[in-house]
């Protein structure tokens, strides 16, 4: 007697699956990494308890030693009104002051003074506690 089975079974590993996960995972990183961006001069942040993150559209950033960078593009401090102005173009930004802990407030009232007047959206970057 001939009993064998008709349905024989294969030990294949279909990787399809697999790459889907890999290839979601990587969007996901990808779209979550560039939410946070560095600013282009080293600044030691203040603390804060909460600390947020928001869409950068425009970072200005003082360092201890007083140079200023707008996106990432090193400007005097009597360039400042006037790289914001031609960045906003009369349109509601975000202004996102990266601002040294060090750095006394008076150039932080003052740059965020000229980013209101531009009718800008004005916020503070920290680290967490």
């Amino acid at each position: 007697m001939g009993l064998h089975s008709k349905n024989k079974i294969e030990a294949a590993f279909s990787m399809s699956s697999m790459t889907d996960i890999i290839f979601l995972l990587l969007i996901f990183f990808m779209l979550t990494s560039s939410f946070i961006t560095p600013s282009g001069l080293p600044v030691n942040l203040p603390s804060s308890e909460t600390s947020d993150i928001i869409m950068q559209e425009v970072t200005v950033t003082v360092t201890k030693d007083l140079k200023y960078s707008v996106n990432d593009r090193v400007v005097g401090r009597d360039q400042i009104k006037s790289e914001l102005s031609t960045l906003l173009e009369g349109k509601k930004g975000q202004v996102v002051l990266h601002i040294d802990k060090d750095v006394p407030v008076e150039y932080l009232v003052e740059i965020g003074g000229i980013a209101a007047g531009l009718e800008a959206n004005v916020s503070i970057a920290t680290k967490p506690y």
